[in-house]
């Protein structure tokens, strides 16, 4: 999270100590001082506390993002969030080394809209760990067993109701590996975007080039939105998933995909 410094030293700032706004608010506090006839001290000290008001009024607030801890999920959803705060950690340190100037403080503002991305990849990842500790309650192998003997035993109809809830049992375990391996899938190939974008990232922060350079290596802005835009898509459909399973029923049919691979 941006410190105090970090958020008060931004063109943000800037524009507000330099705007006539400030110089207005100024006046009228030290006119004010001057109607209550304070001294000369006492209308300086309103006139610059006006002013240090209207300042730090302008100061970015420190958005309410959640607090990440990959090693709250087991693998390989853990693995990947770690991979992800990485590039993200490599994307500030790129920004960092860089010289003031526009491109800079291009890059600081598509550095926060990737901070949504990050924050979206989170919640998919706990979306996803608990799809997978679900999952491992679940034993295919033992279930099939009991499913065989079933089958192979004097039908009944006591038999076959006990068939066709196995079946279904097996089923929801398959519904499962399918919906984690989509979403793991999808999520890994996000992370290899935003691996691609702090490449580039590095790259223009080598060569200090200019803001007109951020379309000329393939349009970075553009790549940003459409990675943070797929991130809440992702969101979305592993939350509708979850959504759509009514308390104490089995998983539904997956939104995500087809993927058969268990994670």
């Amino acid at each position: 999270m941006p410190s105090f410094r970090d958020r008060f030293l931004t063109p943000q700032v800037a524009r507000a100590i330099t705007s006539p706004s400030a110089i207005l608010v100024t006046a009228a506090g030290a006119s004010a001082a001057i109607l209550l006839g304070l001294n000369p001290i006492g209308i300086v000290l309103v006139g610059a506390g006006a002013f240090t008001a209207r300042v730090l009024g302008s100061v970015p607030r420190n958005s309410a993002r959640p607090r990440i801890s990959p090693g709250s999920l087991v693998e390989p959803w853990q693995s990947l969030m770690k991979e992800i705060l990485d590039a993200r950690k490599r994307y500030g340190a790129a920004l960092k080394g860089m010289q003031d100037g526009p491109l800079k403080e291009r890059l600081g503002e598509l550095g926060e809209r990737l901070e949504s991305g990050v924050d979206e990849a989170w919640t998919i990842a706990q979306a996803g760990n608990q799809l997978t500790l679900g999952r491992r309650q679940i034993s295919s192998e033992t279930i099939f067993a009991e499913l065989q003997q079933a089958q192979s035993a004097a039908r009944t109809e006591r038999s076959d109701q006990k068939i066709q809830a196995l079946q279904a049992q097996l089923s929801a375990a398959q519904r499962l590996d399918s919906t984690i391996g989509d979403t793991y899938d999808q999520l890994l190939l996000l992370d290899a975007r935003i691996d691609e974008l702090v490449t580039r990232t590095v790259e223009l922060s080598v060569s200090q080039a200019s803001t007109d350079d951020l379309g000329g290596l393939g349009g970075l802005g553009a790549e940003v939105d459409s990675i943070v835009n797929d991130m809440e898509a992702l969101r979305q459909a592993v939350e509708e998933t979850q959504g759509s399973t009514p308390k104490g029923e089995e998983p539904g049919e997956p939104q995500l995909g087809t993927s058969s691979g268990s994670v």
